[in-house]
Parts: structure tokens; C-alpha cells; sequence
């Protein structure tokens, strides 16, 4: 296997940041006219196709982010259940309460507004309103899979439409043998 160019392994580099070929190819030197060609060219270059590979390998083992992360990920935020965020009374526990896998981004805003009555040396606080924005959970996992390449969803959805395709393709053969048998009498 012969040695990548130094702008062949910045490609590289750079194509793992984002997995954007063309982004890859521009930041890595190449001509930004012409950039999604490049990119497609370097990617079919099977040392470069391999330095890829390998580099993901090493990141995965390096991060520990894997299939089994993301699986594993994917049920804890799936299992998260809501009112591990509220004591008893339905108040909302302090941040440092909360179960970690909230604090790791399943919350992605929290505002805190005092209520006060009365004016003047007469205004006293009588309450908190609480908002918690939350995070569209299936949206990033779905954002990590792709990234590294987890196609689950998207097999289930091929085959579904492979399967009714086939059907309506072996219907539309009934329907032509029994016109061709009553063409034959």
C-alpha cells in the first residue's frame, strides 16, 4: 500500500471533522471549484478509503463511541423518565439533583422567573415560575448514527417499501397471465 500525499491525509484529517467531502477537500487545500468531484475521486482511492477506516477505528476505540454507545445511549434517553426531574410536591429538584443522563443534554435551556406581589417595601417574592426546554433526543441520535454510519432505521424502512413493491409487482403479473389466459380462448 503506497503512502498517502500530505494533502491526501489532510483530506483525511479533515474528513473526519464533519464527513463532508467537499467541505474536507476545500479545508484540505484542494480547489473549492470543482470540490464535490475531489472529494468523490479521493474517496474512491482505496488507501485513502483505508486511512478513513482506520481512523475511525482509532477514534471509536480512543472515545469508546461506538454501536454499542449509541445503542446503549439510545435506550438510557428513551428510558429517561420525566419525573425524575420533580420532588414529591412537583417542584423542580435543583440541577445537581437530577439524574445525569438530564444533565448531559436531554435539558437544553432552564428559566427561572421570580413572582412578586405587592409594590414598593410592600413587594415580596410569592413564587418561581419554572420553564425546561428539552432536547429533540431521536434527532441527535439520529444525527450520531449517521455519523457513524448506524443505518437501522433506514433498513427497515427499505425493506418495507422492497416488500410492497414486490407485491405490487407479482399482482400486476396475476393480472396480465389472466388477461393473456382469456385472450388465448
Amino acid at each position: 500500500m503506497s503512502e498517502l500525499t500530505a494533502r491526501q491525509q489532510r483530506f483525511v484529517e479533515e474528513y473526519l471533522v464533519d464527513t463532508v467531502g467537499a467541505q474536507a477537500a476545500i479545508r484540505a487545500g484542494y480547489s473549492a471549484r470543482g470540490a464535490k468531484e475531489t472529494a468523490c475521486r479521493l474517496l474512491r482511492i482505496p488507501q485513502i478509503a483505508a486511512a478513513i477506516g482506520e481512523a475511525k477505528a482509532e477514534r471509536s476505540e480512543r472515545t469508546r463511541i461506538d454501536a454499542d454507545w449509541l445503542l446503549t445511549r439510545l435506550a438510557a434517553e428513551a428510558e429517561a423518565d420525566l419525573g425524575d426531574l420533580y420532588d414529591d410536591n412537583g417542584d423542580l429538584l435543583p440541577i445537581r439533583e437530577w439524574p445525569e443522563i438530564w444533565r448531559q443534554g436531554l435539558v437544553t435551556d432552564l428559566e427561572i422567573s421570580a413572582l412578586y406581589e405587592g409594590t414598593g417595601k410592600e413587594r415580596r417574592e410569592i413564587g418561581h415560575v419554572k420553564k425546561v426546554k428539552f432536547a429533540e433526543r431521536l434527532r441527535r441520535l439520529e444525527l450520531i448514527g449517521k455519523h457513524i454510519r448506524i443505518n437501522a432505521f433506514k433498513e427497515i424502512i427499505e425493506h418495507k417499501g422492497l416488500s410492497a413493491l414486490a407485491e405490487r409487482l407479482e399482482r400486476a403479473q396475476r393480472r396480465s397471465e389472466e388477461g393473456n389466459d382469456g385472450e388465448a380462448e
